[in-house]
């Protein structure tokens, strides 16, 4: 058996598969990119170590956030101007095939950055943030010439689903690797094994996917100047597709309450106090529960689909049980299970609780001759010692490094502090001044302690200086227990007991409101349980319901972004899939921006993210509403007209 695919003409179905093999592969290879450089490695890196030589903390990350803007700026402005030329030029599959080269160029300058290489680690990630991205413009305009127009959504689906599984495979070994090796070598290890996984797992998609049509151009001018005049009779055009028009404007709303959940994610949880093991943990659970979900709600709107309202009734199911359960566990299971904040530590006769204690608080005690300088204490005495009775566990304790600074030992109760079978020295050399570093320092358990940091008067071997710099203490919260397993337990059962329900009852109770599942809708279905997660945020305070609530994430991150890629694809002419993809590149990169200045205005205001995520329900509402007013039957038919019209014009080429 064979069918027609746009611009290849007949394909049987065995070549049809492998071809669709090939292209969701390609989500396998660049996701890799996405979640270890972008997501869990690459900014905790920059900010430890290319900018440990900065400033302070503050100004590695306001340098971060430039290069992260920077890069954005940039894929804005190329991403329709590569797609327009890939329309207008057959080479859609060589330019993908530059732009991995690119990005895995950049990627692989990343394992040359130490520390104090921020200039290098900020260039190298926007080359490869631009190959990333440049990437993803042809890679999304290769789908309606790979798929059939029945099966767009489902490939689309199974795209994002095997671009969970890769990413979070190779995260998986990467955190592994770093765990094993060291932070610095592993993660410098991890950065050239993306780029390796990059490059070599995009090799099907060139060899199998053949090179579709490209539009022949008759406009006189060079492809510079004909790119440039087809993005303005695009932009002047763009009321011939109205439907298109309005869902780009949704998109472009509700995609930027999307993309601040999975950006803000790890720096909420840690807002929160939770733990390393349970935020990299949950980034995990996201990935790999992210691949089944994702594939049910390709299949959701599918007419031909028997087991649609299965899937339908699985979801409302997770909808519904998650939060019931997540929240109400804290009321049965005990805190030591479920993670739920332990009360404050507080004030006694002989120490001081939790909370910020400035170096000149009565509080604190100080020996030796101190000088004053802004925030901090100065002195280059041997013997000096900073001295804090607290009632807690960890006291983070903020210092600046230098060219003058020496060794410093570190006591709790009179003795050494200890950790890997090694005592605690704080070596604060360093070549330029560094305020703004951080150290955590625990007792053995909770309770009243006496804190000492003394200054040894031995200099680093680079340096001659002995001085000691120290500036605020923190009584940190007390720390939350949980057990992850029992967690794991209780969404086995949830997911266990939701199984059998859809089956028993999913056909019964879903089938008519199945028939009535478009892609649109199917949308609005994921942009509701967004609603709920939004509302769920603000409140949340407890390890189970984080991981409740990242489950909620997976269940519909990756079914909305591939369903919204599938209907901006049906909508979209296939004769300028390249130069419709480019403006959908960028709708996706501006959608990044408001999100994020959300937070820091909630911040600035409220010192808190908490109404930043309960203000995200306003940009899946408005969302849902515009989605409403789009006609996704009328977009299609436009589409397709306007494909018509250019094959029967003859200014589109044959296969």
């Amino acid at each position: 058996m064979s069918d027609a695919i746009a611009g290849y003409g007949a394909v049987d179905d065995r070549e049809y598969r492998r071809r669709i093999r090939a292209w969701t592969l390609y989500d396998w290879a660049n996701s890799a990119f996405a979640t270890t450089i972008l997501a869990a490695v690459l900014p905790v890196y920059y900010s430890q170590v290319a900018g440990r030589t900065l400033g302070s903390a503050a100004q590695a990350t306001a340098y971060w956030t430039a290069t992260l803007s920077i890069s954005l700026i940039i894929v804005a402005i190329l991403a329709p101007i590569l797609g327009t030329i890939s329309d207008l030029k057959r080479g859609k599959k060589k330019l993908l095939a530059l732009a991995i080269l690119v990005g895995a160029l950049g990627v692989s300058m990343l394992f040359f950055v130490g520390t104090g290489d921020w200039l290098i680690a900020s260039a190298a990630f926007v080359i490869a943030r631009l190959g990333f991205a440049a990437g993803n413009v042809f890679y999304d305009a290769l789908l309606p010439h790979v798929a059939r127009d029945e099966d767009i959504d489902r490939v689309s689906t199974t795209g994002y689903a095997v671009g969970y599984l890769g990413g979070g495979l190779l995260l998986a070994i990467n955190i592994a690797m770093i765990f094993t090796l060291g932070n610095t070598l592993g993660t410098r290890l991890s950065f050239l094994s993306v780029a390796i996984w990059w490059i070599v797992f995009s090799i099907p998609i060139m060899r199998r996917v053949p090179e579709p049509p490209a539009a022949i151009s008759t406009e006189p001018g060079g492809l510079l100047s004909i790119t440039f005049k087809r993005l303005g009779d695009t932009f002047s055009h763009l009321r011939s597709y109205k439907e298109l028009l309005k869902f780009l404007i949704s998109y472009l709303i509700y995609n930027d309450g999307i993309g601040t959940i999975i950006t803000v994610a790890v720096i909420y949880g840690a807002e929160l106090g939770f733990g390393s093991i349970e935020l990299i943990a949950a980034i995990l659970l996201v990935q790999f529960v992210g691949i089944p979900f994702s594939i049910m709600f390709g299949k959701i709107p599918s007419k031909e689909e028997s087991k649609r309202a299965f899937f339908l009734a699985f979801v409302v199911w997770n909808l519904i049980m998650l939060p019931l359960v997540g929240i109400g566990s804290q009321f049965v299971l005990s805190e030591d299970v479920t993670g739920t904040r332990p009360p404050a530590y507080e004030d006694t006769a002989g120490a001081v609780g939790e909370g910020d204690y400035a170096v000149d608080s009565s509080a604190v005690a100080l020996g030796g001759v101190w000088e004053a300088d802004g925030e901090y204490a100065v002195t280059d005495d041997a013997g000096a010692t900073y001295a804090l009775a607290y009632n807690g566990t960890t006291v983070r304790v903020h210092y600046s490094e230098g060219p003058d600074r020496g060794n410093w030992a570190v006591l709790i109760d009179g003795s050494i502090v200890i950790e890997d079978d090694e005592p605690v020295i704080i070596e604060a050399y360093n070549p330029a001044v560094h305020e703004g570093v951080d150290i955590d320092i625990a007792a053995s358990e909770a309770g009243e302690h006496l804190l000492e940091i003394v200054n040894t008067g031995e200099a680093d071997v680079a340096s001659s200086g002995t001085a000691m710099v120290i500036g605020e203490a923190t009584v940190m919260q007390p720390p939350r227990t949980s057990d992850l397993l029992a967690i794991l337990g209780l969404l086995f059962v949830v997911e266990a007991v939701g199984l059998a329900v859809a089956i028993v009852v999913g056909r019964l109770l879903f089938s008519g409101l199945a028939d009535t599942m478009t892609t649109k809708r199917t949308i609005i279905l994921a942009l509701i349980v967004y609603s709920a997660i939004a509302v769920w945020g603000f409140f949340l305070d407890s390890v189970v319901e984080f991981w409740f609530l990242a489950f909620m994430v997976a269940v519909v991150q990756g079914g909305s972004q591939a369903l919204s890629r599938s209907l901006y694809a049906s909508m979209s002419p296939k004769a300028l899939s390249g130069e419709f993809f480019g403006f959908f590149s960028v709708m996706s990169k501006f959608s990044a921006i408001v999100g994020p200045l959300l937070f820091v205005a909630a911040v600035t205001v409220f010192g808190s993210s908490r109404p930043a995520i309960l203000g995200l329900i306003v940009f899946f509402l408005v969302g849902i509403y515009l989605l409403t007013r789009v006609d996704e039957t009328e977009g299609r038919r436009v589409a397709r007209e306007a494909d018509e019209a250019a094959a029967a014009a003859g200014i589109v080429e044959s296969g």
